[in-house]
């Protein structure tokens, strides 16, 4: 019998899944501070108008997030994830394209952020659906803390460079980096050796009844439901925090560019501290307990991130904000790997799928909010809303059988991917 791996990294097919991911994160988190920017500098965007770009670009999880579970689960995973890649890559050259021949508008972006957040969709679901079957069950702990580093690290960089990348080389130019990033993740990911594992063809079913399991097997359990609860809560308000700080940096403060990616970098630190101190703290109090402990403890740090000002408030904010993001990456490493345990293989992409839809969903809510509550009450009512639901996002998974769990369940018995004959294009 060969010997399994200890560490996933061990494992050339994950390595090159990480690298791609790395690629795509910066590509997204460059993207993240270029867009808005571009739109408020360049397009001369309101706070309602940067509340639609982002609730734009995470409207797709919404539209298609639960099919394409169903349809991740039919797929071949890395196809999905390549596609999905290089339809990103295309949309976000689109914009510096349209702006150096003087036809950009903000009716492009909307589109491109609608269609890119369509290309996410499948990406992310994908690539969580696919890390079972590349690391094994046994090692998600440190293979999901290794993927939410990654994304800490994206941020950090993604974000800090294209607050600089705007302020040296203009939006545009900063958009363009992040798209040419997306194309070297897409083309990363075609080397990925292992393909997907045996396929069991039952007779064709209903997209609708599969798309219903997958809402049955998350909302019928006590756990899975706290953690959706929990995350979606985090989001909403973290989301009408970010869709307003561009216009609070900008116009009310009088801050550049380089400040706001700074900020939000300090945001993807807060992920990588909580991400790296996860595997120890759920050693420490339970795989369950943690992230309920954690955040118990990080709630009074969520209502400091409303003090966002000039001087020694943007240090406090900051500090606020890097706590809140800690507290977000424990939850990241230990939610995610709970829910791969607690899920079957034939039920992953429609689980992750669940997930995305409300998690995303929230935060496109979270985003039109933002937007009606700055134009209508100011940029500060809508940055204090997100705030109290940040303090609050943790209450769920407290009230919750997770305060009490010590240990990873059990993993389900291992099953055959499903699939149906009928074919389907992502994207």
């Amino acid at each position: 019998m060969t010997e399994v791996p200890a560490s996933p990294w061990r494992l050339r097919d994950f390595r090159l899944l990480f690298a791609a991911g790395v690629l795509s994160h910066l590509g997204g988190n460059v993207g993240y501070v270029a867009v808005p920017l571009l739109a408020v500098t360049v397009l001369d965007a309101g706070p309602g108008q940067a509340g639609v770009l982002a609730a734009l670009s995470t409207a797709a999880f919404l539209l298609i997030g639960l099919p394409a579970g169903a349809w991740v689960d039919r797929l071949p995973a890395r196809r999905v994830l390549v596609a999905a890649d290089a339809a990103r890559a295309v949309l976000f050259a689109s914009v510096p394209v349209a702006w150096w021949l003087d036809r950009l508008s903000l009716p492009q972006l909307y589109v491109v952020l609608l269609l890119g957040g369509c290309a996410t969709v499948f990406f992310d679901v994908g690539s969580q659906s696919v890390l079972p079957e590349l690391v094994g069950r046994e090692r998600l702990v440190p293979a999901n803390a290794a993927i939410v580093g990654l994304m800490a690290g994206a941020t950090v960089a993604g974000r800090g460079a294209g607050g600089f990348l705007v302020q040296l080389c203009t939006a545009p130019s900063a958009v363009a980096g992040g798209a040419a990033a997306y194309l070297a993740s897409a083309v990363g990911l075609t080397r990925i050796r292992r393909r997907d594992g045996p396929l069991r063809r039952p007779a064709a079913r209903r997209l609708r009844t599969e798309v219903a399991e997958g809402l049955r097997h998350v909302l019928g359990s006590r756990e899975l439901r706290a953690l959706a609860l929990t995350a979606a809560l985090g989001n909403l308000g973290a989301q009408m925090v970010n869709v307003m700080l561009p216009v609070l940096f900008t116009r009310e403060l009088g801050l550049p560019a380089g400040a706001l990616g700074i900020y939000w970098a300090a945001g993807g630190l807060g992920l990588l501290l909580g991400a790296a101190a996860a595997r120890r703290l759920a050693a420490r109090v339970g795989h369950g307990r943690a992230p309920a402990l954690a955040g118990l403890w990080c709630a009074p740090a969520g209502l400091g991130v409303a003090l966002v000002g000039n001087g020694p408030w943007l240090w406090t904010a900051g500090v606020c904000w890097l706590v809140v993001t800690a507290k977000t990456g424990i939850d990241n490493v230990l939610g995610v790997s709970l829910r791969q345990r607690l899920t079957p293989d034939a039920l992953l992409g429609r689980m992750n799928a669940t997930f995305r839809f409300l998690l995303t969903g929230a935060v496109a809510v979270g985003s039109a909010l933002a937007g009606l509550l700055g134009q209508t009450l100011g940029v500060r009512a809508a940055i204090w809303t997100g705030a109290v639901c940040l303090a609050a996002a943790f209450l769920p998974v407290f009230c919750s059988p997770l305060r009490t769990l010590r240990a990873l369940p059990p993993a389900p018995a291992p099953s055959c991917r499903t699939t149906t004959t009928e074919e389907v294009i992502p994207g």
